[in-house]
This record gives C-alpha cells, structure tokens and sequence, in this order.
C-alpha cells in the first residue's frame, strides 16, 4: 500500500498486496512457554550481581532528564502515521468535539480506548469534567471535516456540519465509519497533557467500511490499495 496526498503517492509501504480483513477470532493463539517443549514453563528467579562486577556507567553531567527539542520531537514523531478520529462530548455549554490523533486501544477485557488531551486546548475544560465521551472514526473522505475540529475559534457544530444525538445524548458525527460510546475510565495527568481512557459501552457502524483517513507530516492522507 502507498499513502497518497491530494491524488499523488507519497510514501511507498513495500510492495503492493492484497487487503485482507482479519479479526480476533482468526488470529492463532501463542502457547505459553514450556522447559525443553514438556511440562509447565521455569521459574524466573533473580540473581544477585557477582561479587566485583562493575557498576552501571554513569550519564554524561546533564544527560539526566534532559529532552529532545520540541521542533526535532515534532519533526521526528511527524514521520508517524496516525489514524484520525474526532471526540465529542456534551459540555456544560452544549456539544463540544475535537480532532485528535492519539486515539488507541488500550485494553480489551475490559473493553478500553485512551487518548491525549493538551492543557492547553479550549476543549480541554469540557473534557475534564465530563463522564462520557464518543469516538468519531474518520474515513478518508472526511478530512475536511477533520480539519474543522481542529481549527481554533470554530463553531464546529454549525452548518456544515451534520450530526445528531446518540446514547447518553452525546452528538455523533454522521458519516463517520464507526462510532465507539464511552464511559470515562480513568484519568491520568502526562506532562503538559492529560490521558483519558473510556470504557467501550456500545460500537455502531456506519452505513460503508470506508478506508481510514490518515495524518502524516502535519496533513491529511490517505491509504491507496496496491495493485497487481
């Protein structure tokens, strides 16, 4: 597959291949380890340092807790391809969303989904006190829409944009692939952000399986099927 932008390639992913759909009940199980192929797995047991082995060399004066640049760290983690979902949520002054690229999985029993939020951000007050949220997953011919929840100073809800309200009255994006409803799990402040993880309580599809829009070198993108 190729990650184009604006009709053009991008970025070549090895050669073309076949999309194949794989789902969790036909990926094969790893057996656990066992000793010499029978019988249950060893014991790991910590082992004292010899007497006289040499202690762990020490960090250059300075080194400790120091950090990358942010114009590098943004430079490097742009070669990141990440897929493109919008969070909305119902704050205390109506529907609020954002367009937001740290979306992952984070556990499956229980069913659980994280993302990152700046301090900085103006949704960042609604999201904080709020006890669910939804999870808008973009297909590729969402961008714009994408880019409207992430421009500042933006009535993201207004024409346009459609949508409407879904279970626990929260707006759902119409469009959208698939919507994930969450219950807010937990909270965890990480630098300058906060990580928020939500439990899963219902999945609904959209009416096609569209492609995932994808972001990569500050723009959208997306992903072109090779083909034979």
């Amino acid at each position: 597959m190729a990650l184009t932008r604006a009709g053009r390639t991008v970025a070549g992913v090895g050669p073309a291949v076949r999309e194949r759909r794989v789902t969790l009940a036909s990926m094969p199980c790893v057996p656990k380890p066992t000793a010499n192929g029978h019988g249950p797995a060893p014991t790991l047991r910590a082992v004292p340092d010899p007497a006289g082995s040499a202690p762990p060399a020490a960090l250059p004066p300075g080194a400790e807790g120091a950090g990358v640049a942010a114009d590098l760290f943004r430079q490097a983690l742009g070669r990141h391809a990440a897929g493109v979902v919008i969070v909305t949520l119902r704050g205390a002054d109506g529907p609020a969303g954002l367009t937001v690229t740290s979306f992952s999985s984070a556990s499956l029993d229980p069913p659980l989904v994280s993302f990152y939020i700046s301090h900085s951000s103006s949704n960042w007050p609604a999201v904080s006190a709020a006890g669910h949220f939804a999870v808008n997953i973009m297909g590729h011919d969402q961008d714009g829409l994408a880019a409207r929840f992430a421009r500042k100073g933006e009535d993201r809800f207004a024409r346009p944009t459609r949508w409407h309200s879904g279970p626990a009255g929260l707006p759902l994006l119409e469009g959208a692939t698939t919507h994930l409803i969450c219950t807010v799990h937990s909270r965890v402040t990480v630098g300058d952000h906060d990580l928020v993880v939500g439990q899963v309580t219902e999945a609904l599809f959209g009416e096609t399986e569209a492609a995932p829009l994808l972001h990569h070198q500050g723009r959208f993108a997306r992903l072109q099927p090779g083909q034979e």
